[in-house]
This record gives structure tokens, C-alpha cells and sequence, in this order.
């Protein structure tokens, strides 16, 4: 298996952070960890060799980034906009550093899925709803996609709000909305296990899916069992059976 470590500076962050790369071809999947996590969590919580497979066979290349949420919606200190208004800058590094470097790598023209677990799935619900241009493919795996709900604290302006699918989904509408009926896709996956309820990751994952039923976007449900923990064997098996659908 192919890979490679990169670091891509961001102006926006005023530091580099790291992408590594699985794969010599295939459609790309932009990874995003779980929370405070790094680009190389993925690979050793077992993530990335579920799929060698698919990555050998040239059907998938992966590319798994740091997070920003130390200095964002981790920052526990901080009232919940502000924490919003940071996650400005990492989205700056992901659209305009990190993009480019994937379509580079993968000579254009390929459409980029994201995915992650935990925290990693609210990011990858909320770039894709946000950005479908970029990314038509959301695969999220026991996610809490309300920022509110992470010990948040102090008033909530726009910038909490435009990060919310918890809040915005339900008040899309129009032609943005038409136009994510077309381009859009979802697949939303949690078990019914332990901490899936105490993380509020299994009410949440069936809120947001009544949010994209009511609008009609494009997306998929998927309760595994009461024996299905928030944890990563869950998140293993749970990869390794959705991702070979997608590539």
C-alpha cells in the first residue's frame, strides 16, 4: 500500500498541517479524526487496513487530516460562537489547501467523499451540506451534530448557527435546497450500544435523518445493534461493510 505523508501550510491557521495519503488510485475519501485527533489516528485504530482491499485493488485512495478542534469546538473555555468562528480557519485549510493538494494527486476530475467517526462524522455532515460542490458524499459514522450539545455555553450567533446541521438542515429551502436534492448524498451509521446514547450521537444521527427525509435530500439510516458500542471495532466493521458501495 502506497503512502504519504504531507504537510500543507494554512494562512488562515498560521501554521502546516498533515494529510497522509493510502492509495495510487481510486475515488477520493477525505478523512477527518475524531475529536483532537491526528491525521495518523486512522491507520492505527485499524481504519485504513478494514479497506486495504479496496485500497490495493485501486478502487479508493484515502486522505486523513489532522483536526483543528484543540483550538475550536474542543476549546471548552471559550463561548460556543467563538468556538465557531475559529472553525472558520479550519475550514479555510481544508477548501483551500487541502482540496487543491487531492485533486492534484488524483489529476482532477474525481469527486471527493468525506467520512469520519464520532466528531470526525459532524465534519463530515457539515463540509458536505456546506460544500456539496466539493464534496457530494457524506459518510458518517455515530455523530453528534449539534455543536450545542458539547458543553456548550454563552450566546449563539451566525456562526454557530451556519455550523449546526442540527439547526440549518431543517430551515433549508428553495434553490439551494433543489440543487442538494440533486447533488447531495448522505449515509448516516450508528450502534445502539454503549455511549451511543451518553454521547448523544444516536439521538442526534436519527434527528438529522429525519431533516434530510423532511427535505428530501438524499441519504441512508443504518442502526446496527444494541451490541454496537461508540467505539472503534464498531466503527471497523461498519467502514469496511458501507465503503465498497462507494468506490
Amino acid at each position: 500500500m502506497r503512502e504519504r505523508w504531507v504537510e500543507l501550510f494554512s494562512p488562515a491557521i498560521g501554521t502546516a498541517g498533515s494529510v497522509v495519503r493510502y492509495g495510487h488510485y481510486g475515488r477520493p475519501v477525505l478523512v477527518f479524526p475524531s475529536e483532537q485527533g491526528r491525521a495518523g489516528d486512522f491507520a492505527n485504530n485499524g481504519m485504513v487496513e478494514a479497506v486495504k482491499e479496496l485500497i490495493d485493488a485501486g478502487r479508493v485512495k484515502l486522505f486523513c487530516v489532522d483536526s483543528y478542534d484543540a483550538a475550536s469546538w474542543a476549546a471548552r473555555d471559550l463561548p460556543l460562537e467563538e468556538r465557531a468562528k475559529r472553525h472558520a480557519n479550519f475550514e479555510s485549510w481544508i477548501v483551500d489547501q487541502v482540496v487543491p493538494f487531492i485533486n492534484e494527486d488524483v489529476a482532477g476530475g474525481a469527486e471527493i467523499g468525506v467520512a469520519g467517526c464520532s466528531m470526525g462524522a459532524f465534519h463530515a455532515l457539515n463540509f458536505a451540506c456546506k460544500r456539496a460542490d466539493l464534496f457530494p458524499l457524506a459518510m458518517c459514522f455515530s455523530g453528534n451534530y449539534d455543536p450545542s450539545a458539547w458543553h456548550g455555553w454563552g450566546e449563539r450567533g451566525d456562526a454557530a448557527y451556519f455550523n449546526s446541521p442540527a439547526d440549518y438542515l431543517g430551515n433549508l429551502h428553495g434553490d439551494h435546497l433543489d440543487w442538494l436534492r440533486t447533488r447531495l448524498s448522505v449515509l448516516l451509521v450508528c450502534g445502539q450500544g454503549q455511549w451511543e446514547d451518553t454521547t448523544g450521537a444516536l439521538n442526534s444521527t436519527r434527528q438529522v435523518a429525519g431533516l434530510l427525509a423532511d427535505k428530501g435530500i438524499r441519504h441512508e439510516l443504518d442502526l446496527w445493534g444494541y451490541d454496537v458500542p461508540h467505539d472503534w471495532p464498531s466503527w471497523r466493521a461498519q467502514w469496511a461493510h458501507h465503503l465498497p458501495r462507494f468506490c
